[in-house]
């Protein structure tokens, strides 16, 4: 069997009275982690106060997707780089999922990060989903006039383990990231959620995003604290 890139999901927790450092990373950061052996493919990320979408960022929260040609070079750069170590001196937690592709389709700026390998087509236990794309400038009062509700939706979805929405750009280029007790679950809100078809027509009918990714995970593991806790230390 081929060696499967694996995808990792970091949320750093930033101490109080550290916004400033953790807000100057979303510029300084990229270089030094472009330099980073085995790193495919990477985003730094930042978030909102609301739970998923919210028009208010949140100077606490920040996000890094990576993709790495092997978990051994992932887990490297989470034990021993000077990246983390630094994180660790401003963050009061961090939490990392470790990730798998299932299925992917669309583009992130221009690129496919996320390719599924055949053998890993099947799943049972968590399925993590990730939605990401860049909005079109004349869409975005319709997409945030909406994504309140889609919010709701969400958050009280049976079986959603937890969600966080991140972001490259305030406003316009947006990502949801999703946890699932299960892929039936996840199904069951994607295509029964009244609220949710009704945002996906609109989507579709008025042209929302210039660009678009959607892409299922199998939850491989998961380390550190998010809000205080591992989300998936029942599962």
């Amino acid at each position: 069997m081929t060696v499967q890139a694996i995808t990792t999901l970091t949320l750093f927790g930033i101490q109080k009275g550290h916004w400033r450092w953790g807000l100057a990373q979303m510029g300084t950061m990229p270089p030094r982690l472009q330099q980073t052996p085995g790193l495919q493919f990477f985003k730094l990320l930042g978030s909102g106060k609301g739970r998923v979408f919210s028009l208010t960022p949140d100077f606490y929260l920040y996000g890094l997707m990576a993709v790495w040609e092997t978990e051994a070079q992932a887990d490297i750069f989470f034990s021993h780089s000077d990246i983390i170590r630094e994180y660790q001196e401003h963050c009061q937690e961090s939490w990392t999922v470790k990730l798998l592709p299932l299925k992917a389709h669309g583009k992130w700026d221009g690129k496919s990060p996320f390719i599924p390998a055949p053998e890993y087509n099947q799943i049972n236990g968590p399925l993590a989903v990730l939605t990401r794309a860049s909005i079109n400038l004349r869409a975005l009062p319709a997409f945030w006039k909406y994504g309140k509700e889609t919010s709701k939706a969400l958050e009280q979805a049976p079986g959603l383990v937890a969600a966080v929405g991140l972001g490259e750009l305030p406003f316009v280029r947006q990502a949801t990231f999703s946890i699932w007790e299960n892929e039936q679950q996840m199904v069951q809100y994607a295509y029964q959620n009244a609220h949710h078809q009704q945002v996906i027509r609109k989507t579709r009918q008025d042209n929302w995003y210039a660009e678009e990714l959607f892409a299922r995970f199998r939850v491989i593991s998961a380390t550190g604290t998010w809000k205080g806790r591992n989300p998936l230390e029942n599962i």
